[in-house]
């Protein structure tokens, strides 16, 4: 008899865990999928298209609160959690209610959701969402090109439409983004690498991605999400760190491993962070890395026009994953705000609507900011309402993407923008080595 699993995740390393680890597996039956985090992506299921042969009517998901009842009726044997960007308490939480229904509860396997490539692999991770991953994988695109290498960046999935038309998806142009109907998460990570002149590959069936980006790449950068463990076997493991949340490289799952199996640990935003805090970091990686190369680097801000922020009551829109699941209370736009005197910082939950309304409760302890949340239209337009409904002088735009090509702002507004430095031989050199 098969045994019964169920997998928890939030549309992403769920579904790689199960293509890599269960898919074809006689001797496993995968009964459900539940999901978190993100809205929009209970309640389906995962297409037979992308299940299997095994599984022809596809795989339902399930809201992760529904876990109990699941277990309660099914016969499970055991629950594997397979997503990203948690405290370690909050695993400890799920596992004691999965064993209090006599069920086993794992990790998922990182060695074993990590697909062998036959070209190298330069992977960059984090210890926790926004510490500053994605301006290190252009920086390391910028660097392979200068080496006269062609680039092909992976991208996590962020699946969160229609997963039978997501097994495969390449982004090359903004029409690319327009065609898969990408949210502004995607398209967060999407663009920069657009405008940078590298192709994108992204999906649900990282096999089959790899097997494409293979064709047209010397080199594959993997660009992780949250704090998620590479999906490939890196030959550069790089794992970026954020003083202004240091220990929290011990306590979040699975960033804790990117820490402690990282090539090089960048500490990163050093220009804005406490010296304190950066020790703390360099103390954790000697002991629990020693093997590591720790290099610091800075993340200076693009702001167009310092004088206009001045005294103003400043709207700031910063990155939504980041400030909300990701638990940081500030980014780019709120230290361009402080940097350059503005006179306030706008709170704009008294004018928030429909589903950014319901982001602030479901995250009560964001600060005075917005995130830029977009996981559908309907979210896109209430960002939008919000926006503009704010009483404020000037907005400022802190996402990786120039959103006004999504939602039009009615207020003046200024984009701002941060980038890793290009003077980084230790870096270079490392890279260098990688792919040679």
């Amino acid at each position: 008899m098969s045994r019964k699993v169920i997998i928890m995740g939030a549309a992403g390393r769920d579904f790689h865990v199960f293509n890599c680890c269960y898919r074809d597996s006689p001797d496993i039956e995968v009964v459900a999928f539940t999901a978190t985090q993100i809205p929009h992506i209970e309640d389906r299921r995962y297409p037979a298209v992308l299940a299997g042969k095994r599984y022809p009517n596809g795989i339902p998901i399930y809201p992760e609160e529904d876990l109990g009842e699941l277990l309660a009726g099914r016969d499970i044997d055991e629950v594997i959690f397979a997503y990203s960007d948690v405290n370690l308490s909050y695993i400890d939480v799920r596992r004691k209610n999965v064993e209090a229904h006599g069920v086993r509860f794992s990790l998922f396997d990182v060695d074993a959701s990590m697909l062998p490539s036959t070209k190298p692999v330069v992977a960059i991770t984090a210890v926790r969402t926004g510490c500053g991953k994605s301006q290190v994988s252009r920086r390391i695109t910028d660097i392979l090109r200068e080496l006269g290498k062609k680039t092909v960046a992976i991208r996590h999935p962020m699946p969160y439409g229609d997963l039978a038309k997501q097994g495969v998806q390449r982004f090359e142009t903004y029409e690319d983004l327009k065609r898969h109907d990408c949210t502004i998460e995607e398209r967060e990570e999407y663009e920069p690498h657009i405008d940078n002149g590298v192709i994108v590959y992204a999906g649900a069936d990282y096999a089959a991605i790899l097997a494409e980006a293979e064709k047209e790449a010397d080199v594959i950068v993997w660009d992780g999400g949250n704090n998620d463990t590479p999906f490939y076997k890196p030959d550069l493991w790089i794992t970026v760190t954020d003083p202004h949340r240091a220990g929290h490289e011990l306590l979040y799952f699975p960033g804790t491993v990117n820490f402690q199996r990282a090539d090089i640990i960048l500490i990163s935003k050093i220009g804005y962070a406490d010296e304190a805090n950066i020790k703390v970091i360099e103390t954790n990686a000697s002991r629990i890395n020693p093997d590591a190369t720790v290099l610091r680097r800075n993340s200076p801000l693009h702001v167009p026009d310092p004088d206009a922020i001045t005294d103003k009551r400043v709207l700031v829109i910063e990155d939504g994953p980041t400030t909300t699941h990701g638990g940081m209370p500030f980014g780019a736009g709120v230290l361009a705000a402080m940097e350059n005197h503005a006179g306030e910082l706008v709170d704009p939950r008294p004018w928030a609507v429909g589903e950014i309304a319901a982001t602030f409760e479901q995250y009560p302890d964001i600060g005075d900011l917005l995130p830029a949340m977009g996981y559908g239209d309907k979210q896109i337009r209430d960002l939008e309402l919000t926006v503009n409904a704010v009483d404020c002088d000037l907005v400022l735009v802190a996402t990786p993407i120039d959103l006004t090509r999504l939602i039009n702002i009615e207020k003046p507004h200024m984009r701002i923008g941060y980038s890793l430095p290009p003077h980084d031989g230790a870096l270079t050199e490392a890279v260098r080595r990688a792919v040679s």
